[in-house]
């Protein structure tokens, strides 16, 4: 027998998050914690109002598979049938199944690759993203954060500011960046106006989620007309339709907090190589807990973006550390 339980926890930001939906100072996030009295496995549950999650919510989905019988699961088949007869959101999945796997992991002195039978990444790159901010500010944030050591930067925007930021931050940055709309640009013919005005195209590596994931039409129109690859975010979910996605986007970004669980995000990965896409591994604001957990799974991915516990004043557990660019982790 096993117990869960449910942590709530404030984290601090180092400074306002801001995207062109919203900004933050800080964040709740929850931990899932499964023992059994002498071993424990840990997974992190960070909603998201993008996809209509909120802490309440989390407490009375955790509750209910509770009082449906999770804490007498023994694999990963009979979860995912608990999970298929409840409404369960998909960052509270990957937070319980995270803690699971972790669990079983630490029960039977395995690693998480050997468990999911995928392959150990080697060197894990981080880029690093900077939010929204007045366009003169960027240089001496940069500066600042010595951001410079970073392989790949991303830049957010809104459809306002993108020309803006842009340059301004190319009078300071020299690795090619990424620039993250969040679903800023209403229509195609606005992102092709952006790429047309930037005087340093061959620093942007790519442009990720410039339009609603709805407007599918507007995707379909713009991928043969872009001069740089667009990448799927917000388009990418749990349940991910990848002969369409190949009509609209050069790669994906997975976030296991969308794709709710390692084996879905795994699935998603692979269904896009398939189909000839990209693939990149991203997250929310989370602690090393989320971030090291995402870190399993970036071997053979074209890009990574796991900064979000390098942006956490209070980070709890101190299981990533980065240097130069460079993640490394210990397995909780």
């Amino acid at each position: 027998m096993v117990y869960y339980r449910l942590e709530e926890q404030l984290l601090e930001l180092k400074y306002t998050w801001k995207i062109a939906r919203n900004s933050a100072d800080t964040k709740i996030n929850f931990f899932i914690r499964i023992t059994d009295n002498l071993h424990e496995g840990i997974g992190e549950v960070a909603p998201n109002v993008r996809y209509d999650e909120s802490k309440e919510l989390i407490k009375l989905q955790f509750e209910a598979l509770l009082d449906k019988g999770l804490s007498t699961i023994e694999n990963l088949s009979s979860l995912a049938n608990l999970f298929s007869q409840t409404q369960v959101c998909n960052s509270l999945k990957f937070g319980i199944e995270s803690a699971f796997v972790h669990y079983c992991c630490k029960r039977d002195g395995i690693s998480v690759f050997e468990y999911l039978n995928i392959q150990a990444p080697q060197s894990i790159f981080t880029a690093f993203s900077m939010p929204i901010m007045p366009s003169n500010e960027l240089c001496s944030f940069y500066q600042e954060h010595n951001l410079k050591r970073f392989k790949h930067l991303k830049l957010k925007v809104n459809a306002q500011n993108a020309v803006e930021a842009f340059e301004e931050i190319s009078k300071v940055a020299h690795q090619p960046i990424m620039v993250d709309g969040n679903e800023t640009w209403q229509n195609p013919d606005e992102v092709l106006n952006f790429i047309k005005k930037i005087n340093t195209k061959q620093q942007l590596l790519f442009i990720e989620q410039p339009m609603p994931a709805n407007e599918i039409a507007a995707y379909n129109y713009l991928k043969p007309k872009s001069s740089v690859e667009i990448i799927a975010d917000e388009s990418v979910t749990n349940s991910a339709d990848m002969s369409q996605l190949k009509q609209q986007f050069h790669g994906i970004n997975m976030k296991l907090m969308k794709a709710g669980g390692y084996q879905k995000g795994i699935e998603i990965l692979n269904a896009a190589r398939a189909n000839g896409l990209k693939t990149m591994i991203g997250c929310m604001v989370e602690t090393s807990i989320g971030i090291s957990s995402a870190m399993n799974l970036c071997a053979n991915v074209d890009y990574i973006d796991l900064d979000g516990c390098l942006i956490i004043k209070n980070e709890p557990f101190g299981y990533v550390k980065e240097e130069s660019g460079q993640l490394n982790y210990t397995q909780f």
